[in-house]
């Protein structure tokens, strides 16, 4: 079955750091480029972090210098470092693979207090 489970939120205070992880199962997992989208009240999804099967990764703009996306093949696990978090990074997290998407998790909610 393929499926998607994010977890790792929480409440945190501005400055604070979370680290995500979303478990894939279902997929070739080593094979695929993941990606962590976040979610905020109102708005688009966004792509902010993605990393390739190679381990090369990318991030957008707002989060660079801050967050840090990693994989384990071996636990079929991407992870996302977020630290000196800001209340604008409030948003559920999801991971999804960054071609041809497969059904998207329950996502994450994270919450940065002023």
């Amino acid at each position: 079955q393929v499926q998607l489970v994010e977890s790792g939120g929480g409440l945190v205070q501005a400055g604070g750091s979370l680290r995500l992880s979303c478990v894939a199962s279902g997929i070739i997992f080593s094979r695929d480029a993941m990606g962590w989208y976040r979610q905020a009240p109102g708005k688009q999804r966004e792509l902010v972090a993605g990393i390739t099967r190679g381990g090369s990764t990318d991030y957008v703009d707002s989060v660079k210098g801050r967050f840090t996306i990693s994989r384990d093949n071996a636990k079929n696990t991407v992870y996302l470092q977020m630290n000196s978090l800001k209340p604008e990074d409030t948003a559920v997290y999801y991971c999804n693979k960054l071609a041809a998407a497969i059904r998207w998790g329950q996502g994450t909610q994270v919450t940065v207090s002023s």
